[in-house]
């Protein structure tokens, strides 16, 4: 009888996820995953998968056309927390799982939000370009002690966020629409207040929520009206949370002070992409989730979620 296929798409698997192939590979399951270094084309993405039972994947889309294609499939797993590229209301409607490993990326993607908040305070992704450039310009920063953090999306990445920079001293008012537990507030001396109030107030804004229909363009013209002028906006959570041609208007009119971005609606930006052209919005390519624990984790927690949603099939 031949073996039920996993395959799993995400090139960091290939670096950390071994032993977890082979945990598949015991259960009983033929694994396929991605060591060439590349991601997958749709065609490629497609045809790899053409007969898998289940699948762990990264941005690929998992939309009604890929899901009609693919009639064996029985579960999708997330390799990271965000599912806006997975179509959740048709594998519902088709009796295919869908799961994610939350929790396994938040410290590593926290610690790039507040690198951000460190990097803008202390002006070194310019100050290194000057070095480089063989000049000498001592920029004075400021220190982040004191300063106003607006965290929207309470997660566990943005609790994260919260612990860290109450470490660094600094105050903390934070949005979710779940609520905020009693003790989190405790224990961080946490302002729970409305986006309103934050974009308002804070210094830093760093977003921490899914995409949704709900969350496109959430942060547009309006809202980055209401922002200090020394206002830094960071997102590490998608892209089209914020409306991009909004935001180039706001830093290149001096609206808010500067953006530090690790997501961006199209991936990666077009050559031609005017935020690119500023000096105060600053992008990485996508690599917030990006550390060897997380990766790890990740795998981890990925192997024992697709393994628990196919030991029936």
């Amino acid at each position: 009888m031949k073996k039920k296929k996993i395959v799993v798409t995400p090139r960091g698997f290939a670096k950390c996820g071994i032993d977890n192939a082979k945990i598949m590979e015991e259960a009983g399951f033929e694994v396929v995953y991605n060591d060439t270094g590349f991601a997958y084309s749709k065609e490629e993405f497609y045809d790899i998968t053409q007969e898998a039972t289940g699948i762990i994947v990264g941005v690929e889309r998992v939309d009604k056309e890929y899901i009609d294609a693919h009639p064996m499939l029985k579960a999708v797993v997330k390799f990271g927390v965000g599912t806006d590229n997975i179509d959740l209301k048709y594998c519902e409607e088709k009796g295919i799982f869908v799961g994610r490993t939350v929790g396994s990326n938040a410290r590593s993607v926290a610690e790039t939000a507040i690198s951000f908040v460190i990097a803008d305070s202390k002006n070194l992704y310019d100050s290194i370009c000057n070095a480089r450039e063989h000049g000498w310009a001592k920029m004075t920063g400021y220190e982040v002690q004191g300063k106003k953090i607006g965290i929207i999306g309470f997660g566990a990445i943005g609790r994260e966020v919260a612990k860290m920079a109450f470490g660094l001293g600094m105050h903390i008012m934070a949005f979710d629409v779940f609520g905020i537990s009693e003790d989190l507030v405790k224990a961080y001396d946490i302002q729970v207040a409305d986006v309103e109030t934050i974009l308002g107030d804070a210094d830093f804004i760093s977003l921490h929520i899914p995409l949704t229909k709900e969350t496109e363009n959430m942060i547009s013209a309006r809202e980055m009206e209401q922002m200090k002028s020394n206002a830094v906006l960071i997102n590490t959570a998608r892209g089209g949370i914020v409306n991009e041609e909004d935001l180039y208007e706001a830093l290149k009119n001096h609206k808010i002070r500067s953006a530090y971005f690790d997501v961006f609606t199209c991936e990666p930006p077009r050559e031609d992409e005017p935020l690119l052209t500023l000096p105060n919005f600053y992008l990485t390519p996508h690599i917030a989730s990006r550390s060897k624990e997380a990766e790890k984790n990740t795998a981890d927690i990925a192997t024992t979620v697709i393994l628990e949603a196919l030991k029936d099939c």
